[in-house]
């Protein structure tokens, strides 16, 4: 996490007209409309509050979101990984990090909604977003990932997973964060999203993230979500505030399709507008803040072959290096390397393992969930 993208958020939502203006927080005292102030939820309380902690108070009034919470984006912290897996590690973690994010960054509060520690320890980020959840309606605006603050729910976990992978206390209780959240949001399990899907860095780790579809389903589990009800491929929802490789793959196929684009994964104007009129020429609603919607996506992704060539077969091989593919070179051509590295996240995500880019395939290439994933074991 870089900057803090609060304020961008705020005035996102005012001009596009999402809901009422946000609402200042200071300390632990949310300023709601009450209408807002639902009834109590689930019992939270295993989560150490940022007042059991000892969090500093914030150095800036702090806002509820005026929009409704649509993800989690899943982040690992880039700390070391640490072998003390006691509850004063996970204090001094969530203190270290505060002081990073409001010392170091200039932020008004730690960015992230919650952390996890290596020992399994759940603890509040950023204040006040332990009372949203319990309450269950709107969020903090928060500051770990630009352009997603407002609708996202952010959990940062202790370490760095870039070729190893968390331990097993803290993914248990990764899965039973991601659930509360679900349960007291209205989300679901294939709403759950990494880092990089929406930015561009190495969060949350090559490793970490191949990890995704099994904690996605050991949340559907708990969820007791019906199959049925999970969308065919649930797209992520890139949109003009964010900038992520997913957004370079988009302009990959936008060149394709004949528009003048950079590919440069900045979501920039000239992105802004291919999109806006590749959704006019195909019949789609056209959005005003061009967000690649799955109607958006399904028309603008070619089926690939083994014999496929080109910016599409191009925008695969470089989301898939960056994805920890690291064999896998941008040349154009559907060569051995990336028939592999497809079929390997094939494999992951339940597809056939055929080494064809149909509509699913591509969607698990660019960061989203597709049905088949669930039934996967």
């Amino acid at each position: 996490m870089h900057v803090d993208h609060s304020e961008l958020d705020r005035r996102t939502l005012l001009r596009a007209g999402l809901g009422a203006a946000t609402v200042a927080v200071v300390g632990s005292e949310l300023a709601l409309p009450s209408a807002a102030k639902a009834a109590p939820g689930a019992d939270l309380d295993w989560i150490i509050s940022c007042d059991e902690w000892g969090a500093r108070p914030p150095a800036d009034p702090l806002s509820v979101s005026a929009i409704a919470t649509n993800k989690i984006i899943v982040h690992h912290m880039a700390f070391p990984n640490v072998t003390d897996y006691s509850e004063a590690q996970a204090v001094k973690l969530a203190r270290d990090c505060q002081d990073l994010h409001m010392d170091g960054n200039g932020w008004s509060d730690t960015g992230q909604h919650f952390t996890v520690s290596r020992g399994g320890y759940v603890l509040e980020g950023r204040r006040g977003s332990l009372e949203r959840l319990q309450a269950g309606d709107r969020q903090m605006i928060a500051a770990h990932c630009p352009g997603e603050n407002g609708r996202a729910i952010g959990i940062e976990n202790e370490g760095t997973y870039v070729t190893e992978t968390p331990p097993q206390a803290l993914l248990d209780s990764l899965v039973k964060l991601c659930v509360a959240v679900c349960r007291q949001y209205g989300l679901h399990a294939h709403d759950i999203f990494g880092h990089w899907d929406f930015r561009n860095t190495q969060c949350p780790g090559a490793a970490f993230y191949r990890q995704f579809p099994m904690l996605r389903r050991r949340v559907f589990a708990r969820l007791g979500t019906d199959l049925a009800d999970v969308p065919a491929r649930r797209w992520p929802d890139l949109w003009r505030f964010v900038s992520s490789p997913a957004v370079q793959v988009v302009q990959y196929l936008l060149a394709h399709r004949g528009y003048t684009v950079p590919v440069n994964s900045v979501f920039d104007a000239a992105t802004v507008a291919a999109v806006q009129d590749w959704q006019y020429r195909n019949g789609i609603p056209v959005d005003v803040d061009a967000t690649l919607t799955p109607q958006t996506w399904e028309t603008l992704v070619p089926e690939l072959d083994k014999d496929a060539s080109g910016l599409p077969v191009s925008a695969v091989q470089f989301i898939l290096n960056i994805k920890g593919y690291a064999e896998v070179t941008v040349t154009g051509e559907y060569d051995y390397a990336t028939r592999k590295a497809v079929q390997d996240l094939q494999a992951l995500h339940g597809l056939p393992r055929n080494g064809k880019v149909n509509a699913s395939t591509w969607c698990a290439i660019v960061g989203g969930v597709v049905r088949q994933s669930f039934r996967h074991r």
